[in-house]
């Protein structure tokens, strides 16, 4: 039985508003009692699925408390024992990294780790556009001539033949995809999505892989009296990997997240800093500013521009060349954004004129930017709640990537279609796929991946319910409570950040803000207002209904936040919904 909220069944956007249930108000009251937390914290901690006792050790996660042992993921052993001859012989060391966030994170955390020990190592990042993702063998080739040792990161593990290939130099792969019935021939596959594995760090992103990796290598040096670098300052790398590559901030990764935003908030990484000054992030960083600020403008070198420019940035140790370098990415990062727009508004005009009764959203079109179909996909997912798929297609060959919705697995879909021929390659994990095709075989492909989804549910998500952990007055709304809030944190994927609704507020202001967004002030009976901003509003009839409120009285839902100016900090909220009050 759903739980309506203020007793909005349909509201403006056509959601139903549901609030905390029976259990977890229940929950909610033991926290409070036991800690002294306020309501609404205790309502957040409860929902997910903290125990009272339990309240004040998840506020303050530790690394030590919650590390794993990393010898347990399989060939881990082998790996860090590889890797720490490789660095007392002072062996040539090359690091094959994906284009990604996560790949640009992996590699730069392996290289501060190996430069700091006096190792020189080899960054190599593969062009998007020319040579795709993972290793290839044309590279691969030319690395084993004059290293001795290939660290593949975030790639790797369904890269059979150019991995085969190699037979003079060492090969690891350290990576986190979805692995298949065999794995290629390397000395050593980290990873905790092998088939093979029987642990439960599969949650884990490249970064959190590489992490584990050094510090298993580490606990070999200081068994054998050798230096280790401090691995804890490094962690500013493993926050943004993980939270860039939307890992589920769940267990290992929330200490990960949470211990690396301290790190970074200490500006000591170069590159990091003057990239957070050209994103004008002025205030303490968060999982929100990883995610949707520094994330993208690594990704932008990858996607529109340079392959190497995200690792060189996060490797760099000159304050100059990281200015010029996070200038650089700001501006691919904006050419990014224009291209995506084209490319999503071509992508809806599909969706649309396809219908919405499958379990999958696709789209395919000519001369689409490869690099931005990710993206894509992931803004019409949001739209329309169903795991989606954009492939841009040249001459023969299509490729796309695909995102999904919580509870529906892409990446076994996707590997399904490569083991039935339909596709030509394929990978990725449970939220994220990409796929390479024949343009003959897209009808079938699409077909048959909507039957695998459906299967999963996937076509029974079709309006959200908008979850919310309780109704706040505003004059409970304060700078001291967001902070505290703050803590229950990290928020991300795998752990949604709160949202509350705000009820029966009046509107004093709203004007529009570039051709989709409104900014709007809220006031309550009593006089107390608050300033909002509604994302998008203009997608849908929800901003048009606010800017034309004609002074009536609205319950608001949304996401609070700090917002800082010229060094005053006060109460914003994110507003994500509203309704009319009859």
């Amino acid at each position: 039985m759903t739980n309506v909220f203020l007793g909005v069944e349909d509201s403006i956007s056509g959601r139903c508003w549901t609030g905390p249930s029976i259990t977890i108000d229940r929950q909610s009251e033991m926290i409070v009692q036991e800690t002294n937390f306020p309501g609404a914290m205790a309502n957040v901690l409860a929902r997910m699925g903290v125990e009272a006792n339990q309240a004040e050790k998840f506020i303050n996660p530790s690394i030590r408390d919650s590390m794993p042992n990393p010898f347990k993921i399989l060939d881990m052993d082998k790996a860090a024992s590889r890797i720490n001859i490789s660095v007392k012989n002072n062996d040539k060391i090359a690091i094959f990294a994906d284009y990604d966030v996560d790949g640009a994170t992996s590699g730069a955390l392996l290289h501060d780790w190996l430069t700091q020990l006096g190792s020189i190592p080899t960054l190599y990042i593969p062009d998007r556009i020319e040579e795709g993702y993972g290793p290839n063998i044309d590279a691969m080739e030319t690395l084993a001539k004059t290293h001795d040792l290939i660290i593949c990161v975030d790639c790797g593990t369904l890269s059979h033949d150019p991995i085969n290939k190699i037979t003079d130099t060492d090969i690891i792969v350290l990576d986190h995809h979805l692995g298949g019935e065999t794995l290629p021939n390397a000395y050593a596959v980290v990873n905790p999505n092998r088939q093979d594995e029987e642990g439960n760090l599969f949650y884990l992103c490249a970064a959190g892989v590489v992490f584990l990796t050094l510090v298993a290598i580490n606990s070999i040096r200081r068994n054998e009296k050798e230096s280790t670098p401090d691995l804890l300052n490094m962690l500013d790398l493993v926050a943004l990997g993980t939270v860039a590559d939307v890992a589920p901030l769940v267990g290992f990764n929330r200490a990960l997240v949470r211990q690396g935003l301290k790190v970074m908030a200490r500006r000591n990484r170069i590159g990091l800093t003057a990239l957070s000054d050209i994103a004008k992030i002025n205030n303490t960083p968060t999982a929100y500013h990883l995610g949707y600020l520094l994330g993208p403008r690594i990704n932008a070198g990858g996607r529109v521009g340079k392959a190497d420019l995200g690792i060189r940035l996060l490797t760099c140790k000159n304050r100059n060349e990281a200015e010029s370098l996070a200038e650089k990415l700001n501006q691919l990062n904006d050419e990014r954004r224009s291209i995506e727009a084209t490319v999503q508004l071509q992508a809806m005009e599909q969706v649309e004129q396809r219908g919405s009764d499958d379990a999958l959203v696709w789209a395919a079109g000519k001369g689409w930017h490869p690099g931005v179909v990710g993206i894509v996909a992931s803004r019409i997912k949001d739209i329309t709640n169903r795991p989606t798929v954009i492939i841009g297609l040249d001459k023969s060959e299509g490729k796309g990537s695909g995102r999904s919705i919580n509870g529906v697995d892409l990446g076994t879909c996707i590997a399904t279609l490569q083991r039935e021929n339909l596709i030509t390659k394929g990978g990725g994990h449970k939220m994220a796929a990409g796929l390479s095709l024949e343009i003959k075989n897209l009808e079938s492909s699409m077909s048959r991946l909507n039957e695998l989804l459906s299967n999963q549910g996937a076509g029974k998500f079709k309006t959200k319910n908008l979850k919310l952990d309780g109704a706040l007055a505003l004059p409970s709304i304060t700078v001291e409570f967001l902070e505290q809030l703050e803590n229950v944190g990290p928020f991300g994927a795998g752990a949604p950040g709160p949202r509350f609704a705000i009820p029966f507020m009046r509107i004093t202001f709203a004007k529009r803000a570039g051709d989709t967004h409104l900014r709007l002030r809220f006031i309550d009976d009593n006089g107390s207002s608050i300033d909002a901003i509604a994302f998008g509003a203009f997608k849908s009839k929800l901003g048009e209904t606010l800017e034309n409120h004609k002074g009536q009285i609205f319950h608001i839902a949304g996401r609070l936040e700090i917002d800082t100016w010229n060094g005053r900090m006060r109460p914003k909220l994110n507003l994500e919904d509203a309704a009319l009050v009859n």
